[in-house]
C-alpha cells in the first residue's frame, strides 16, 4: 500500500512599513499618532502664576511694574546728570559700582566693576 501524504505549502512576501513619519512612515499618520500620545499622557504641566491670576490681579501687577520702572528711570537719570552725559572721561563711583569711561578706536567704552563681588562688564558705544 502506498500511502501518500500530500502537503501544501503556501508562502507570501513579508514587508514592513513603519507607521511613524519620523521613521519613514506615511505623513498622514502624524496627527493620529500625536492625538493618541496626548490621550495617553497622564502628566499635566503646572500652571504659571499668570494663568492663575485674575484680570484685576494681572492689571495690578503690570501697573506696579510700570511704576517701579518709572522710578528706576528717574533715579538713573539723576545719577547720570550728576556724572554728566558720559562725554567726560574718568572713573565714577555709584555705591559699590566703579564706572570707568574713556574713548577708544572702537568708540566710547564704559567699564563697570562691582566691588562687592568682583563682577565686571563692558559697554562699547560705537562711533557714528
Amino acid at each position: 500500500m502506498f500511502f501518500g501524504l500530500l502537503s501544501y505549502t503556501f508562502a507570501q512576501q513579508f514587508s514592513y512599513k513603519p507607521l511613524n513619519p519620523a521613521f519613514g512612515g506615511d505623513t498622514f499618520n502624524y496627527s493620529w499618532l500625536l492625538s493618541s500620545a496626548t490621550a495617553q499622557n497622564g502628566l499635566t504641566a503646572e500652571r504659571t502664576v499668570t494663568e492663575e491670576q485674575s484680570e484685576l490681579e494681572r492689571f495690578g501687577d503690570q501697573l506696579n511694574q510700570q511704576v517701579l520702572s518709572q522710578i528706576s528711570r528717574t533715579l538713573l537719570a539723576q545719577q547720570v546728570d550728576a556724572v554728566g552725559d558720559f562725554n567726560q572721561e574718568g572713573t565714577f563711583t555709584f555705591g559699590s559700582l566703579n564706572v570707568e569711561v574713556f574713548e577708544s578706536d572702537e568708540g566710547l567704552v564704559i567699564n563697570i566693576l562691582d566691588t562687592l563681588n568682583g563682577e565686571q562688564t563692558q559697554v562699547i558705544v560705537p562711533n557714528p
